[in-house]
């Protein structure tokens, strides 16, 4: 029998895991404050909802099956279906916008890659019900504050945005056929990655005269704002698109986040149902590929659900992001999540330790310590200090025969503490404990605070 997961499939060890729950912690703390709410739908999904969204083809990519039955299912490769459906579904009754979130595992049959697995989990923020470009803003945000959460600037990520509308416009204006901009579309996703000669070629052999497809190439590689505008300055409804890409970008400056911000028409996403603004966000130097994409789907409840609602929403792997973090040196040293090791000290025993452990776990803190009572009995607390570093803790309490007790840092050399046990050993919870102590124990109540407003961690920056 094999011991090595499948291929594509991941196994999390507990530092591994730790990694994960910092970055979900962060991702639900960014979209909390942005007012989503989480939810969650079946990984298990009939195939037609997604063969409906994006064509048979899909198929291959697929963990799909028949169930026992006789059901075509497929394991959920994305999410947006899902959650438009369950929008569709209560679409009257939902207070609008709905603005959602989830962090769902999702599963493809592909080839892998790097930064690409068979499996994933992922980031999904969803707004319905508003069509005005502050929504469109709204989202970017989210994905910015969350690289700022994570560490990460605007010097580390850029946020490229583009808007499918001016791109068809501006194609069109300079000679691109309307039937025919899928193919220009889908060149001009290819501009970084395939030399332009074999673009130009296949735009050609589809109907587009060369020199044509190589300035749709050209103009888009290089589109600022000011460059479009003068081109797009009397195409018709272009015009209000790109007023609306200028207040786009002045709600982003109100939000704070313009900095990672870069107007981008090469962005021009691969999936067919974005109708307006969308984007990705990339890292500076292009080691990696997208850590984010999304934007604007005004027409997919109405497809998938018969509900016509705006929507807009993006999805954020966590197998790139992570990936970035450690090579950025902005992964976070996690530790291994013990807040307090219970030392024996000065004739102290076994009781007195499991004891004063149970008590720091009742406030709410992580404690642990020697568990083998001959070993405790043994041991020096020079030894079980040893073994509370070995464990990475954050603290050690070393207890003493008089009720009292210091509280000694193991990241801060010299920084001791005296207790009173009798203060603090028969408290029932963190806060009951801040309420009957005065300043004893400064280090100890700065813990519990962090614990009680939910702000702690132990998570150690590199280096």
């Amino acid at each position: 029998m094999s011991t090595a997961a499948l291929p594509g499939f991941r196994e999390f060890y507990p530092e591994d895991m730790a990694l994960r729950s910092w970055l979900f912690d962060r991702w639900r703390d960014v979209a909390r404050r942005f007012a989503f709410v989480e939810y969650d739908g079946p990984p298990l999904e009939p195939l037609d909802l997604y063969t409906k969204k994006s064509g048979d083809e899909i198929v291959d990519q697929l963990y799909a099956f028949e169930d026992k039955g006789g059901r075509a299912v497929a394991l959920r490769p994305e999410m947006t279906p899902t959650v438009a459906r369950m929008v569709a579904a209560r679409a009257q009754a939902l207070r609008k916008p709905v603005r959602w979130f989830s962090i769902p595992q999702l599963f493809r049959y592909e080839r892998q890659q790097r930064g690409r697995l068979r499996e994933h989990f992922q980031l999904n923020v969803d707004l319905f019900g508003e069509s005005d470009v502050a929504a469109d803003a709204e989202l970017l945000a989210v994905a910015c504050e969350i690289m700022r959460a994570c560490g990460l600037s605007a010097d580390d990520v850029r946020a490229r945005v583009s808007d499918r509308r001016i791109l068809s416009a501006l194609l069109e204006g300079l000679g691109v056929p309307s039937p025919l901009l899928g193919v220009a579309y889908a060149a001009i996703d290819k501009i970084d990655r395939e030399p332009w000669d074999g673009l130009v070629a296949r735009m050609s052999a589809a109907g587009i005269p060369a020199d044509v497809a190589r300035e749709c190439l050209s103009f888009t590689k290089d589109s600022s704002l000011d460059r479009v505008r003068q081109r797009l300055s009397t195409a018709g409804r272009a015009v209000e698109f790109m007023e609306r890409m200028e207040r786009y970008e002045e709600l982003l400056v109100a939000h704070g986040v313009q900095d990672y911000f870069t107007f981008d028409l090469t962005i021009v996403r691969g999936l067919t149902y974005y109708t307006g603004i969308v984007f990705e966000l990339f890292d500076v130097r292009g080691d990696f590929r997208a850590i984010c994409g999304g934007g604007r789907y005004d027409n997919l409840l109405r497809d998938l659900g018969g509900v016509d609602l705006p929507a807009l929403g993006f999805g954020m792997g966590d197998v790139v992001l992570s990936e970035l973090l450690k090579a950025r040196g902005r992964a976070p040293d996690v530790g291994s999540g013990v807040d307090i090791w219970v030392v024996a000290d000065e004739g102290t025993g076994w009781r007195e330790v499991i004891e004063a452990t149970a008590a720091l776990r009742r406030m709410g803190l992580s404690a642990d310590y020697v568990l083998s009572a001959e070993k405790l009995a043994s041991q020096k607390s020079n030894k079980q200090l040893d073994v509370a570093r070995k464990a990475r803790a954050r603290y050690a309490l070393l207890l003493s025969r008089e009720e009292s007790a210091t509280l000694r840092s193991l990241t801060d050399a010299g920084a001791n503490e005296r207790t009173r046990v009798a203060a603090w050993l028969h408290a029932s919870s963190a806060q009951e404990f801040l309420e009957a102590t005065g300043d004893e124990a400064d280090g100890l109540r700065a813990l519990l605070r962090s614990r009680v407003t939910g702000g702690g961690t132990t998570d150690r920056p590199r280096g």
